[in-house]
């Protein structure tokens, strides 16, 4: 059978086999943000035990970050290159070690060099799922596939929102890095067990050329031509903008949500309980763009995440009158996170239309990298805010103003 039958978009070997390198991915992420999204929860008893400033919290929260851009810049060319199930693992692992490690320090210095350290680790997992994504399912199914991967990771963040909640209301804040950051070494067992890296690792033939994708050039191509090329496609470039901004959006809620309600609670478990709006919103706004866009707009991706990031901006300002003890904030945290996470499914299934496959884990890393510059300045920004006005209402001014600086960026994105 040669590369370009069509027969393995309607094998029923080869169907079966994408459902099990699917539920790997997702199983895989599915615990994996109990490595980065946990610092959140340790706030308040940093700043309590360790006299942490919210400026010093900003920078341990940029730290990462930074390192995991920094990484995704790296690991996104790695992703084309080298085995996704060695880099998952790899950077697990690490991940752990780093966490953990966290628990013990003091200094805010050593703190955030740890973290920074982290971010590079957890960078690992993103460009190398998502490429695993790109060799398994073609450009009109990609949509969905990047949605249930994005389903896993929002449910990662209410798993990990769950997890530190339970941890911090019954054990000391040190525990938040400790325990539900075990559970991804679970994860990437199983995603070893389940996932391989191509289909012919499975004894299947590669998926035909796509007449919608960019045409990929040869898998031999030098990694600094793969940059070049990547680099100099202006589109492109617009899409990392806009990832930028809703990435700038997206951690402005969930690193400082937990802070705002803590601060209104006083710490209250209960309350907290609300915030888990947040993330179970996150998970199905991926999920529901994926599949929509696969159906009603595959050629127009870009103008439904815009869309999506200029109602998200509307959903952040309404937010941001709502009283944190209203009934309100529970639906209001849902559609938030659902508005702005879920263009993350058409910014993934956008880079290897617009760059093509093989060069689709370079795409992956540099957006990316994109994504988390912007996060992170979008940290220091929010922390020096609210260190200088001593609220944290400023958090949703910024974070609507990044989602319609997001969704005016797309605007100009087409297809070639």
């Amino acid at each position: 059978m040669t590369a370009t039958s069509t027969i393995p978009l309607r094998d029923t070997s080869f169907a079966r086999e994408q459902r099990r390198v699917l539920a790997g991915i997702m199983l895989c992420y599915l615990f994996f943000y109990t490595g980065r999204q946990n610092l959140g929860f340790a706030v308040k008893g940093m700043q309590t035990e360790l006299g942490y400033s919210a400026t010093e919290i900003a920078w341990l929260n940029a730290a990462m970050l930074i390192g995991y851009g920094a990484g995704q810049a790296v690991n996104g060319n790695l992703a084309d290159i080298v085995s996704a199930r060695r880099m998952v693992a790899a950077g697990a692992s690490l991940s752990f070690v780093c966490n953990w490690l966290l628990s013990f320090l003091s200094s805010a210095p050593l703190a955030a060099a740890v973290w920074f350290a982290n971010g590079v680790f957890q960078s690992a997992g993103s460009p190398a799922l998502r490429r695993l994504i790109v060799d398994w399912y073609p450009q009109r199914k990609r949509g969905a596939a990047n949605g249930w991967h994005l389903l896993s990771a929002g449910l990662s963040s209410s798993l990990t929102f769950a997890l530190c909640i339970g941890t911090v209301s019954a054990l000391d804040w040190r525990w938040v890095f400790r325990l539900p950051v075990s559970t991804i070494l679970f994860g990437t067992v199983l995603f070893l067990l389940l996932a391989r890296n191509k289909p012919a690792d499975a004894g299947l033939p590669p998926l035909p050329p796509d007449a919608s994708e960019a045409p990929s050039p040869s898998s031999a191509e030098s990694s600094i031509k793969r940059y070049a090329a990547v680099l100099g496609n202006r589109h492109f470039l617009l899409c990392c903008l806009s990832i930028g901004f809703e990435s700038m959006a997206r951690y402005g809620l969930l690193s400082w949500v937990p802070l705002h309600f803590l601060g209104a609670a006083k710490g209250s478990a209960p309350d907290l309980w609300v915030t888990l709006g947040l993330p179970i919103g996150m998970a199905f706004g991926a999920l529901s763009a994926g599949v929509f866009t696969d159906r009603c707009f595959p050629h127009r991706r870009a103008l439904v995440a815009a869309a999506l990031m200029a109602a998200a901006a509307a959903a952040t300002c309404l937010l941001a009158h709502t009283p944190t003890g209203s009934p309100f904030s529970f639906a209001l945290l849902a559609a938030a996170g659902f508005l702005v996470y879920a263009p993350q499914a058409s910014y993934w299934s956008l880079g290897p239309v617009l760059v093509g496959r093989e060069r689709s884990g370079t795409a992956t890393g540099l957006m990316d990298a994109a994504a988390y510059g912007f996060a992170a300045l979008g940290q220091m920004v929010i922390g020096r805010t609210i260190d200088h006005t001593g609220s944290t209402f400023p958090v949703f001014l910024v974070i609507a103003a990044a989602c319609m600086l997001g969704a005016v960026a797309l605007l100009p994105v087409r297809r070639h």
